[in-house]
């Protein structure tokens, strides 16, 4: 059985797992990123990591998700803006000379969106936009069921466009970002709370909660208002940890796209929660190693 790694590299924790190629998990470890995330640092530990995850090295190739965008080869990292010092580090050579197997890399939303699009909540559907909101908000997009990276590998970063053009500066340089409104840094400045502590609120029925998802859902729908006019997808799907309070921020999300957008562009549009959880990087990075080794494999024949 061939199997291979899925590696989900993030600000606060490296996720690893080994799969095999229809998908199924066989084992998983998550340890802390080190801090600050340097490129060296990050590596060391995922030199450390990875023969736990594979003691018998019975991986043949390794996908890694990054939080930031991935040259059009998916061998160098080119930016990170929520970790230190990641600039056009070539992760996969790095990888590659310490454990001797094909490597690829990609953005991380991308990753999830693979995953989603591949096993999860977007399998239906060809042509789908992913958000993750988290600790940074990315996204991807699915066109006639490809992903589309864009001219240098950089499309998809739909957490940076712009929602209040005079608003919060974001370390992309942009200010008002959707991220800048939709992240959990943002969600704490704004409340004080967590996006946990705040869906238990809404749970037990506090009002000020209730209506700050209710908020929250209006910018989120503003912000995919915009997307949805130029892209007009089948399906735009929900991930990262903040989803887990989607009940309580779809409907005004919904209602703010249906006021802003004609029918004609939204009629059929599906809002969907992601399904693969925390995984879905680390299934979409496994996907990408089993296409590494499918092309290889064809170049050989």
């Amino acid at each position: 059985m061939t199997q291979v790694l899925g590696l989900d590299i993030g600000g606060t924790a490296l996720k690893l797992g080994r799969f095999d190629l229809a998908g199924n998990c066989l084992q998983t470890l998550t340890i802390d990123t080190p801090q600050p995330s340097y490129p060296e640092p990050v590596f060391a530990a995922l030199r450390q990591a990875i023969p736990q995850l594979d003691p018998e090295q019975a991986a043949a190739a390794i996908g890694v998700g990054m939080p930031g965008p991935a040259d059009t080869t998916g061998r160098i990292a080119r930016i990170a803006i929520n970790m230190e010092g990641w600039a056009d580090v070539p992760l996969a050579d790095w990888l590659e000379t310490a454990f001797g197997l094909p490597t690829i890399i990609e953005n991380d939303a991308n990753c999830a969106g693979l995953g989603e699009h591949w096993l999860g909540a977007g399998r239906q559907f060809p042509n789908m936009i992913l958000l993750t909101l988290g600790t940074g908000v990315g996204g991807a997009i699915f066109i006639n069921d490809a992903l589309y990276r864009g001219r240098s590998g950089a499309a998809g970063e739909l957490g940076l466009i712009t929602l209040r053009p005079e608003g919060t500066a974001c370390r992309s340089g942009n200010r008002g970002s959707l991220e800048q409104h939709l992240s959990i840094g943002s969600i704490q400045k704004r409340t004080g709370k967590s996006p946990k502590a705040l869906a238990a609120l809404a749970h037990a029925g506090d009002s000020d909660a209730l209506e700050f998802w209710h908020t929250y859902g209006e910018d989120l729908g503003t912000g995919l208002s915009s997307l949805i006019y130029v892209l007009t997808p089948d399906a735009i799907v929900i991930g990262g940890g903040i989803s887990e309070g989607s009940e309580f921020f779809f409907p005004s999300t919904l209602a703010t796209i249906q006021t802003r957008v004609m029918p004609t562009s939204c009629d059929h549009v599906k809002l969907l929660k992601a399904q693969l959880g925390n995984q879905a990087g680390m299934v979409g990075a496994s996907k990408l190693a089993g296409q590494l080794l499918a092309r290889s494999a064809a170049k050989q024949a």
